[in-house]
């Protein structure tokens, strides 16, 4: 949410006299799913032997979008939006 945005909400609140909440989504890109047909492949992460016994690099196959993916962002924000929709919010126009 851009700052503007948030500083007209919460000016729109004061008026009514509404109090306002914050949500921190611990491991909100989690949450996300890949869209049909999406293949992601990624380097291990350390700990994990990264040559496989032909000596060739090893590579993993992401299932679930995760921290670090260019992706994660958006894949989250299309599994949100629509609940969120469903419960009559609506985007803002400047967001």
């Amino acid at each position: 949410m851009r700052a503007t945005s948030l500083r007209a909400l919460a000016s729109l609140a004061a008026q009514r006299g509404l109090s306002m909440r914050r949500w921190d989504f611990v491991a909100a890109y989690l949450q996300g799913e890949l869209e049909p047909g999406e293949v992601v492949f990624c380097h291990p992460p350390p700990g994990y032997e990264t040559l496989g016994q032909d000596n060739k690099p090893r590579v993993c196959r992401v299932v679930k979008p995760i921290y670090g993916m260019a992706q994660a962002g958006r894949r989250w924000q299309r599994s949100l939006f629509p609940w969120l929709t469903s419960w009559g919010f609506k985007q803002s126009h400047s967001d």
